[in-house]
């Protein structure tokens, strides 16, 4: 089992930044890839990035390549989401998911909460 709490959700201007941490409990955090998904009112919820186990690899949804940059330290059991150059579009409830890739989407076997991000324009 893994229990994964998100936190640094907020509200900041467009062209602002915010970093998101994902904090996993379970001894198993290493054993998966991690990743985050945002939905937007009225939206499906829909994939942002992964990274794996190691870290060696990561996979970026078009919207947020050059503008998000997503790492993890596996002795904190933490993954962040650096987030830059914020646009209204990026408004959405953040879901952080462990789980595993395929075909560069990572398919979440456990989910967290959500924190907000509201981008003001």
């Amino acid at each position: 089992q893994v229990q994964l709490v998100e936190s640094g959700g907020g509200l900041v201007q467009a062209g602002g930044s915010l970093r998101l941490s994902c904090a996993a409990s379970g001894r198993t955090f290493n054993r998966y890839a991690m990743g985050w998904f945002r939905q937007a009112p009225g939206k499906e919820r829909e994939f942002v990035v992964a990274i794996s186990w190691s870290g060696g690899v990561t996979s970026y949804a078009e919207s947020v390549k050059g503008r998000f940059t997503i790492s993890r330290d596996n002795a904190k059991n933490t993954v962040y989401l650096q987030m830059n150059s914020l646009k209204p579009e990026d408004t959405a409830v953040y879901y952080c998911a462990a789980g595993s890739i395929v075909d560069a989407i990572l398919y979440g076997d456990y989910w967290g909460q959500g924190t907000q991000v509201t981008v003001s324009s």
